[in-house]
């Protein structure tokens, strides 16, 4: 073991963060902008923005009609490729390699990741739906699980502050159970869509079509964008990385402002193996890594440590800094560390035909699919379920399909598939996942990986609530298709495993007591004030909206806390 060689002086800094990605890359530039010394600390290599080697590149010019060799698949992603749409070519070389990385389960979890710097701020789908109290006192209101700390008075002004910054294209709908927020303009709906709107509203007027809410910019504000992001071009290759800086990552938004400060230190390729504790001081005194390239073990120092290397990876880390004081993983008295493991239900949808509009077309490919339903069961008395708790929502579109040349050929052919087919619309069915203790993720000592970090084993399950919910939010997809006038509908309940959405959330929850939880309302270890996590890890329930925005306004939030209590000499 090889520690740095410079002095303490050399290897110091204001602020640690641990992860580069949606929270870590804001968690950075807040960090930065109040004049924090800050060491950003990345697992992966090196990502620099517009460096994005398949971005401009059309259908034609990537290889095997953009499909991975079964031979590379077999090597090296045969758990994330469960999911058969996720690995491509055009985008491969930002998922990390299931042979390099490898994880083991009780039961299966799909475990989408990406080591890089930006992580999956690169590959997100970018939809951004606030929470509500409807989220945040569900499990006080249910019994479920514990009370979050937090209501939606304490977190609204941090969404107002991160959406200004991200640009989050939307519109006002003025639903209490998916708040409205500061919107650029909507990519508007098509007129199939404005359609369903309508005619769905007439039926069912609880159940609102409204634009995807998405962090692409449709409008460029100069002030706020201050010339580092363009404009959405509606090229929909948002998972390539965009060179226009025209969705919300990282790499074009925060890591650049944090650069500007002069206060950043980007470190790549550096594997966290722990946060080290000091007994004396009661704080955590720094962090300590593996050199991915040269082996090398490093120890940086600091005054404040964020953790954000996401939800899986912040708790690995957490689980594997034991201490004398903290043997079973740091600030983990509670013995709560790791459990509570959720993720948003997947694998159900709904299509059908549309008829009609057979004289409209529309221009460019959106970035947000098109429309997005939000949650409509268990709201009040009126919508409460009997069968199952919370609820679901829909993020969908209404396109015109490929003409299949109706069985012509040659020159006939050639006409007719150029004539666009008939309007079809998807709908991808989201719902919550309830926080179980027995749901985890722990660490397996005795099983290493290559660079000696303990291998990571996954115990998690959709259980009797899920199963529920599921039956309800496939039923009312149909509905919702057959009041919109489509016909040829069909539908699909498979039921995947935790993992499969991508949203992981839970393992280092936030709550009141410390008997209970890891962290305060504040995102700061109950047990290590030093210490915040404030990526998805510190999530008390999962919700139905999708979580990034949320993370980033709790990070926003944590840091402003954090700045405060320094200047208060209580850090």
């Amino acid at each position: 073991m090889k520690f740095n060689s410079k002095g303490k002086e050399e290897v110091t800094y204001d602020a640690i963060v641990i992860g580069s990605g949606i929270s870590g890359g804001y968690a950075a530039m807040e960090l930065c902008t109040k004049g924090y010394k800050t060491l950003v600390l990345e697992k992966g290599r090196d990502v620099k923005h517009m460096q994005y080697p398949t971005a401009n590149l059309d259908p034609w010019e990537l290889p095997n009609q953009n499909m991975v060799a079964a031979e590379e698949i077999a090597l090296h992603y045969f758990k994330q490729n469960r999911l058969s749409w996720w690995v491509k070519e055009d985008h491969k070389h930002f998922i990390a390699k299931d042979s390099e990385y490898p994880y083991d389960e009780v039961k299966r979890f799909d475990w989408i990741r990406g080591h890089h710097v930006g992580g999956r701020s690169l590959m997100w789908g970018r939809h951004c739906y606030r929470w509500s109290d409807i989220d945040f006192e569900a499990n006080a209101k249910e019994g479920i699980a514990i009370d979050w700390p937090i209501r939606y008075k304490d977190i609204e002004p941090w969404y107002d502050y991160v959406e200004t910054f991200v640009g989050v294209s939307g519109q006002k709908e003025g639903l209490k159970q998916v708040p409205d927020g500061k919107f650029l303009p909507p990519f508007p709906l098509n007129c199939a869509e404005e359609h369903m709107r309508e005619a769905v509203k007439k039926v069912y007027p609880n159940r609102i079509i409204t634009p995807g809410r998405v962090a692409n910019l449709s409008k460029y504000i100069p002030e706020v964008h201050k010339g580092l992001r363009g404009q959405c071009q509606t090229r929909d290759r948002c998972v390539r990385g965009c060179p226009f800086g025209a969705y919300f990552s990282s790499n074009s938004a925060t890591l650049p402002v944090a650069e500007s400060t002069g206060n950043l230190s980007l470190r790549p390729d550096s594997i966290v193996s722990e946060i080290v504790f000091d007994k004396k001081t009661g704080k955590a005194s720094g962090v300590r890594i593996k050199d991915a390239n040269t082996g090398e073990t490093h120890e940086f120092f600091a005054r404040i440590i964020f953790c954000n290397a996401s939800t899986i990876g912040t708790t690995a880390i957490l689980l594997n800094s034991r201490s004398e004081t903290f043997p079973n993983g740091l600030g983990n008295s509670s013995g709560e560390l790791g459990h509570n493991l959720m993720d948003h239900h997947y694998g159900m949808g709904i299509s059908g035909k549309l008829p009609g509009f057979e004289d409209t077309y529309y221009k460019g490919r959106r970035p947000n699919g098109g429309f997005y339903i939000p949650r409509f069961r268990n709201l009040d008395k009126a919508t409460k379920q009997k069968d199952y708790l919370r609820g679901f929502g829909y993020q969908g579109g209404a396109g015109r399909v490929k003409n299949d040349g109706n069985g012509k050929i040659g020159v006939d052919l050639k006409k007719e598939i150029f004539q666009p087919g008939p309007y079809h619309v998807w709908m991808t069915c989201f719902g919550e996942l309830l926080p179980y203790h027995d749901n985890k993720m722990f660490l397996n000592f005795e099983k290493l990986d290559k660079h000696g970090m303990p291998i990571i084993t996954f115990d998690a399950e959709l259980k009797e609530n899920e199963r529920k919910l599921r039956l309800d939010g496939v039923k009312s997809g149909e509905e919702i298709l057959e009041a919109a006038g489509c016909t040829d509908i069909t539908s699909y309940n498979d039921p995947t495993a935790v993992g499969a959405c991508i949203h992981e959330m839970g393992t280092a929850r936030m709550g009141h007591s410390k008997k209970t939880s890891v962290l305060n309302k504040w995102n700061q270890m109950h047990e290590v004030p030093n210490v915040f996590v404030t990526d998805g890890a510190c999530m008390t329930s999962s919700g139905t909206q999708n979580p990034s925005i949320t993370y980033m306004a709790l990070t926003a939030r944590a840091v402003d806390y954090a700045h405060k209590e320094v200047n208060a000499g209580r850090l």
